[in-house]
């Protein structure tokens, strides 16, 4: 019995993601993967895999996907109604499912990305060590159709139960602490523009970056004019275009970028930004090296 998973429908988007392929930047590859990567590693760890392994991002819901084999499957992430063969399910939990049988991802109830993890992870080829779906290089397998048939590896170890695990309650308006640098100093008084400012999330956000509405960050008077050389970035890079208007780089972010970044998202916020829904409130906190 081949072990696979078939797609019958994705909802707006659904992709393979792992853990990403960092250190490739000098080829110009972004780093990819989840853009919630604890939801990733929780799922892997309930359905008996090694966190890194292959699972599917579903975004806003609509994934339907059809067992080929005996396997176990967890969905995580916010909270999500799931069903196997039209009756609810839960999420957060291992599911074990019969040759044959339906599982489908409701609309989250509050965020935006859910994980559906599976016995032995999702097996296509990896492309520079890694099976995530990257928008921006089309590294990785593409977005996921109807029809198309996923490979499972071999099962590890069993799925692994644990009494309680909450899902996500992602907030209508995050707080993001924010390291400044590196070029804090093109911006008159970059911790106080970023305190007295609020934004809302865009519905142009993507993978690349959260792009955000609202306050204009401004220029110092001596770099108003200036241009800048195109420079490295990294994920989490908070970069200010010529509006003022500041975006988030994301997993599958631009290896460089030609515009000011007034600071980077510590690392922990990430996950958090990532299920942030168009018209999330957002406010930006300059923190030490020790916040």
């Amino acid at each position: 019995m081949t072990r696979a998973l078939t797609v019958l429908a994705t909802g707006p988007l659904a992709l393979v993601q792992d853990l990403g392929r960092p250190g490739h930047a000098h080829l110009g590859v972004p780093p990819s993967g989840a853009l919630d990567v604890p939801s990733l590693r929780l799922a892997n760890r309930l359905a008996g895999n090694a966190e890194g392994a292959a699972a599917v991002e579903s975004v806003f819901g609509g994934l339907r996907v059809r067992a080929e084999c005996s396997c176990t499957v967890v969905v995580t992430g916010p909270s999500t109604p799931v069903l196997v063969d039209g009756r609810d399910a839960g999420s957060h939990a291992p599911l074990h499912l019969a040759p044959g049988a339906v599982v489908e991802l409701g609309v989250p109830r509050a965020g935006l990305r859910c994980y559906l993890g599976v016995s032995g992870g999702v097996d296509v080829p990896p492309h520079l060590g890694s099976r995530a779906t990257d928008v921006l290089s089309g590294l990785g397998p593409a977005p996921l159709r109807p029809g198309d048939v996923l490979p499972l590896g071999t099962p590890v170890r069993p799925p692994s139960g644990e009494d309680t695990v909450a899902p996500l309650s992602p907030p209508e308006q995050l707080a993001v602490p924010v390291l400044l640098g590196p070029r804090e100093d093109w911006f008159d008084d970059p911790a106080g523009q970023l305190a007295a400012g609020s934004w809302t999330v865009s519905p142009e956000s993507n993978r690349v970056g959260l792009r955000l509405v609202g306050t204009v960050l401004r220029r110092a008077d001596a770099f108003a004019d200036r241009e800048l050389t195109s420079e490295p970035v990294v994920t989490g890079a908070v970069q200010v275009p010529a509006g003022g208007r500041p975006v988030v780089f994301l997993a599958d972010h631009p290896t460089t970028g030609g515009y000011p970044v007034i600071g980077v998202v510590v690392g922990r916020a990430l996950a958090a930004l990532g299920q942030a829904r168009p018209g999330t409130k957002v406010r930006l906190r300059a923190i030490s090296t020790r916040g």
